[in-house]
């Protein structure tokens, strides 16, 4: 059911937690994960990112999870949409973390939910 499964990765805690969703997500389907990293310049050390992906990368790959790794610039919420358009992702995987229910600013998952076009699996 699931052939492509999207994962964007940042360097929270909640993301490497949520690792654990999306590699049995990736195992139940025999799917392909595939790992983003969205780097805003102003931000995240680019340094930094690259090893978290090789860090996160090995660790599906010894359970046996073909992996593959995308890092991208720009806005979270829409580079995220954007590459599971043009990977045709059945599925995206990612934490709440940051969900700003009661402010006017929207989370990068609430984000995502409006412009994702595949479902959208957000573990809390």
């Amino acid at each position: 059911m699931f052939d492509t499964v999207l994962f964007p990765i940042d360097q929270s805690r909640q993301a490497m937690e949520t690792a654990a969703v999306a590699l049995k997500l990736a195992q139940q389907h025999d799917s392909t994960l595939v790992l983003l990293s969205v780097v805003e310049p102003e931000q995240d050390d680019p340094a930094a990112v690259a090893a978290l992906l090789q860090q996160a990368r090995a660790r599906f790959e010894e359970a046996g999870v073909s992996c593959q790794v995308i890092e991208r610039e720009g806005k979270p919420a829409f580079v995220i949409g954007d590459v599971a358009d043009e990977i045709n992702a059945d599925v995206i995987v990612m934490g709440t973390r940051g969900i700003a229910i009661e402010s006017d600013q929207q989370s990068t998952a609430a984000r995502v939910i409006q412009l994702a076009p595949c479902p959208v699996l957000v573990v809390p």
